[in-house]
Parts: structure tokens; sequence; C-alpha cells
């Protein structure tokens, strides 16, 4: 957490020096006075073109129906999972003890630990499966949500003209202007599209 906060400073300091740098740097190609300057900086045009918007994420977690929907089906899919691992818990418990009732002498005792290694090592690989299965369920589903939040941003934008939008995380920024906090239309846009799709 403090090394992204170490990496978001620098970044906003690199921006903040690259704005003023270039600031300074087109008012003196045209040798605008002190009042002149105030008087740039107040037409739309100049104010228009560096904004940025942001969006409260917590709020479009909420209310985003399709983030609703996901979550849902991570459920679900961890409550499979959960099952899958229960039952290769139980198959094992299972060998084990049937290996070990059976066995009376020292030869199919030996033989009853190589099977169960063999079964611990099949029951493994079959549980990275499930991991692997599990992961890679649960990263689309998330990258989907994503590149709807991206697309429609994307579109929502051409009338807008912001610079950057950003997602609000609490702790990240120390203060924002709610005169660019596109979360309503955001959720509600998302919100129409994925309605669409639903139906």
């Amino acid at each position: 957490m403090k090394n992204g906060l170490l990496v978001w400073n620098i970044v906003l300091t690199l921006i903040a020096g690259y704005l003023l740098f270039s600031h300074l740097n087109n008012n003196k190609k045209t040798g605008a006075s002190l009042t002149d300057k105030t008087a740039v900086r107040d037409t739309p045009a100049a104010s228009s073109s560096f904004r940025i918007a942001f969006f409260e994420m917590d709020s479009v977690e909420n209310n985003f129906d399709m983030v609703k929907d996901v979550k849902a089906e991570i459920n679900k899919k961890d409550e499979e999972y959960n099952q899958s691992l229960s039952k290769l818990d139980q198959i094992y418990r299972n060998s084990y003890n049937e290996y070990m009732q059976k066995a009376k002498t020292q030869a199919e005792v030996d033989e009853a630990q190589n099977n169960l290694r063999v079964l611990s090592d099949k029951l493994k690989t079959q549980k990275q499966e499930l991991d692997q299965q599990y992961q890679d369920f649960v990263t689309r589903r998330n990258l989907n949500v994503k590149k709807k939040i991206e697309d429609f941003l994307t579109e929502y934008n051409k009338a807008k003209s912001y610079s950057y939008i950003m997602a609000y995380e609490p702790g990240l920024f120390y203060f924002k202007d709610t005169a660019y906090n596109i979360t309503s239309d955001l959720i509600r846009g998302l919100n129409e599209e994925y309605k669409k799709v639903k139906n």
C-alpha cells in the first residue's frame, strides 16, 4: 500500500511538473502579460483542455447489476470448488481407512502406503487443476466487468472530453471536486446497457 501511494505521488508530481512547465513555456512563447494569463486561464477552452473526472468504485460495485451477478456466479463457483475439494479429501480418507484395515503384513502395509502416495499425488494434481479453473473463472469474470466499464467510459467521454477518468479509492486521493464525479452517470449507463444485453 505504501509503495502504491509513493508511486501515485510520483506520478502526480510528474504530471503537475509537466503541466507547470508547459504552461510557463506557452506564456514565454506568446509573451503574455500577467493580466493576459488570467484571462486565458478563465476561458472555457483553457479550462476544458485538461479535465479529470472520477467515479466512486465502491458505489459501482454496489449498484452495477453486472457486478452483483458476477459476485453471485463467483460465490456459486466457490461453493462448487469447496465441494470438489471436500470430495477429494473424502476419497483420500476413505482409501486410507480401507487400506489400513486390509493391511495385515508389512508387505501389505508397504503396498498400502505406496498406493496412498500415488493417490495423494493424483488428488494434488486434481486440486491444482481445480484451483487453476477457479482462478481463471474469477479473473475472466472480473476482466469482463472491467472491460464493460472501460467500453462505456470510452463512449461516454466522446461527448465529455475528459483527459482522464479515474476510479476513486479511499486513501488514494486527498481532495476531490464533486463537480467531476460521474458515478451516477456511469452506474445508470452501465445498468441500461447491461439490461439490454441480459434481455
